[in-house]
């Protein structure tokens, strides 16, 4: 067997901006106008300030009229309720990563913020912790939530959940989930029995909404997390129809690891004047993350897979398709690999359940297509692999993003057959 390896990092090349998927709403009217300077709309002004000069494949980044407030070093600096503080302490969470100390000043006042920030880099706090500090001291009626967090996938929204729970119980605000391939009764009654926060996927929204179990003319904080995914599955129409059933007055934060010109459409229709935030550059390089291509010949593939499932540790292996993600798994099972897949064919409580045994390592190997790329957080987890390359560079960005998380290390390996290096 022939095999090379390279340290070289896996050819990325940015992709050219194409236009934001647009379309009509699914469920009610689209204002073309959205809430900005459109008649009876809150009076917000319509333009967001100039537009600074964009990467390759990214839209211009608008400049923020309102001077930021600055950034902060430690939490107690920030004007957060005292539960909150106390729950950061009990939570092992001491100084703020930067995207924390930039935005939060900014959302903790009221401002609308657009940031971005690599995978693992806190964002989740740094919307999180200003959406439950402003919402604090309310109670929601039934069915009319008053903060709302959008994302595209049912694991980021349990992943976001999870993570503001005992922050939110701090404050005594309801958390809500709700996303498909679960109970749509249950989330209903959730939604009757009254949240105040509700974390959620576009679709099931929507259906919760056509039924008459929610409302959203009460929500004063919105807060569209990875929308570029979003728009990348088609959801923008969705996603514009919920935006305009919020309180246009209200505050909107966006933030994501990558900003292309797919998210230009609600930059420009639903942040006013917005904070920008960048924490770094939109590649989302890591230097604490390693990357290395492993040159392999066809037959040589699948045992070089077998033998680096096979390792001390956990690892997530990529694959493109349902079919071989299950396909790689039997064999590994048959190979004596604790291996587990997760894909968009499991049901949500198999999804739960094989994540939560990956986490406690019950399950060592982790075969998933990309709907395993975005808000799956597994601490100490120090190599992904990505057994079929991406076609996509914000796909290998988002795989490898499930390593060297918040600080730590890890390593992202891509096997490349020569007709794959070839193209």
């Amino acid at each position: 067997m022939n095999r090379t390896r390279t340290n070289d990092r896996f050819a990325r090349t940015r992709t050219e901006g194409g236009g934001s998927r647009r379309g009509g709403s699914r469920f009610g009217a689209t204002s073309a106008g959205g809430r900005s300077g459109s008649s009876g709309s809150s009076g917000r002004p319509k333009s967001y300030g100039r537009q600074s000069a964009a990467p390759r494949g990214e839209f211009a980044l608008p400049e923020t009229i309102t001077p930021a407030l600055p950034a902060v070093q430690e939490f107690a600096d920030l004007a957060l309720p005292a539960p909150l503080l106390a729950a950061l302490g009990h939570e092992g969470v001491s100084v703020p990563f930067p995207i924390q100390g930039a935005t939060l000043p900014n959302s903790l006042a009221g401002r609308d913020v657009l940031g971005r920030g690599r995978t693992g880099s806190g964002k989740t706090l740094a919307f999180g912790l200003a959406l439950l500090a402003r919402t604090a001291g309310q109670r929601a009626e039934p069915r009319q939530p008053l903060a709302l967090v959008l994302v595209p996938t049912r694991e980021l929204a349990q992943q976001v959940t999870d993570a503001l729970t005992p922050y939110a119980r701090s404050v005594r605000l309801r958390m809500a989930t709700v996303v498909g391939g679960m109970s749509i009764g249950r989330q209903a009654g959730a939604l009757r029995g009254g949240a105040e926060v509700v974390v959620a996927t576009p679709g099931r929204l929507k259906d919760l909404i056509e039924r008459g179990d929610c409302r959203l003319n009460q929500v004063a904080i919105t807060v569209l997390d990875e929308a570029d995914q979003m728009a990348d599955m088609g959801f923008m129409p969705q996603v514009t129809a919920l935006l305009d059933q919020v309180r246009p007055e209200g505050q909107r934060m966006l933030f994501s690891a990558t900003l292309d010109r797919n998210v230009d459409l609600l930059v420009r229709r639903y942040l006013t004047d917005p904070v920008v935030h960048s924490v770094d550059p939109s590649a989302g390089a890591v230097t604490t993350m390693e990357h290395h291509v492993l040159h392999v010949h066809a037959a040589d593939k699948s045992r070089t897979t077998t033998e680096i499932a096979a390792r001390d540790g956990r690892v997530i292996m990529f694959l493109d398709t349902k079919h071989a993600v299950d396909r790689l798994t039997e064999h590994l099972l048959n190979s004596g690999v604790r291996a587990a897949s997760l894909h968009g064919g499991k049901s949500q409580p198999q999804r739960t359940r094989t994540l939560a045994q990956f986490k406690t390592g019950h399950v060592t190997v982790l075969v998933a297509t990309n709907v395993a790329a975005r808000g799956i957080h597994v601490d100490q987890l120090d190599l992904v692999v990505n057994v079929d390359p991406p076609t996509d560079p914000k796909d290998y960005l988002h795989r490898g993003g499930r390593t060297a998380r918040a600080g730590e290390s890890g390593s992202v390996v891509t096997l490349v057959m020569p007709t794959s290096a070839a193209k």
